[in-house]
């Protein structure tokens, strides 16, 4: 017989001790790991310098927390935050918004293909989306054993009971459940993962690259449509986001989604509209003398 639902009292932390090893910061590193291979071998089919994968590797994990901890700072809690800055840089509290990793990353893109390719923002998007999707199913894992972003009570049977008191509950109080509720932090990561085949496929199967965009618009639709339809059954990231569901029917994190859905469909429909760009894969890694831009 089927479970009613899942007790989840899995502990956020891998590894006890006086520096424990969470779950949600290991699944961060292997995300980015995984992610730095499979650059490496997009770049290495493409032929272009090695050099550019530690840059770039660099300037998108530090555009990733900076703008994740500034986007939770800023769309989710500045009343809080205004009046206490100096807690701004403590990511180790917990805080993040995914809205604003992507807008971080973003701009580290525009300063990478700047400074360092030459190269259009969209010809690394395109293929530096091909794993992210991964990486955000990993970070929503990591959510998962975090005991948060869940969703709001259901009786369907996959619905997770989280310990609603996790930091009292690790330090050795009795664990206070939620009603069963939607796995939110799995319906997430189901879509990324899907997210992440289709990109690969794109890249690998159909030389989507060829056209400017593509693939990188195809990440935006498959990583924020998810995430606004998913935020119909997920709870609220902040209190005040319930005045603003009773006024528009939205909350903030589908109110931040709309423009980049936008974008993807953009991007999609001008990628489509333009030719196909046929591009060179040597499979090996160019050195500088072999460059022509």
């Amino acid at each position: 017989m089927l479970l009613d639902y899942v007790t989840w009292t899995v502990s956020p932390n891998l590894i006890d001790g006086p520096v424990p090893v969470r779950w949600y910061g290991l699944m961060f590193a292997i995300g980015f790991l995984i992610g730095y291979e499979v650059v490496s071998r997009i770049f290495k089919h493409e032929g272009a310098p090695e050099r550019w994968l530690g840059t770039l590797f660099i300037y998108v994990v530090v555009a990733t927390v900076v703008g994740a901890r500034l986007g939770h700072v800023l769309f989710y809690d500045w009343s809080y935050y205004s009046h206490h800055l100096s807690e701004i840089p403590k990511v180790w509290e917990g805080g993040l918004a995914s809205h604003g990793g992507t807008a971080g990353i973003l701009l580290a893109v525009w300063l990478f293909s700047r400074w360092v390719t030459k190269r259009p923002m969209l010809w690394t998007l395109d293929r530096l989306v091909v794993p992210v999707g991964l990486v955000a199913a990993l970070i929503r894992l990591g959510n998962l054993m975090n005991h948060e972003i869940y969703g709001g009570p259901t009786d369907l049977p996959w619905a997770f009971s989280f310990v609603e008191n996790v930091g009292q509950w690790m330090r050795g109080a009795n664990p206070v459940f939620t009603a069963p509720s939607h796995p939110t932090q799995l319906y997430e990561a189901l879509c990324y993962l899907l997210t992440f085949g289709v990109c690969l496929w794109l890249y690998w199967r159909r030389n989507a690259q060829e056209r400017e965009g593509l693939i990188f618009g195809v990440f935006m639709l498959g990583i924020f449509v998810p995430r606004f339809l998913i935020e119909f059954v997920k709870n609220v990231q902040e209190p005040w986001e319930l005045g603003l569901r009773q006024a528009c029917g939205l909350d903030q994190g589908q109110l931040l989604s709309i423009p980049f859905i936008v974008l993807g469909v953009w991007l999609i429909v001008r990628a489509m509209r333009r030719p196909r760009v046929p591009l060179e894969y040597p499979n090996r890694f160019a050195k500088d003398k072999d460059r022509k831009d």
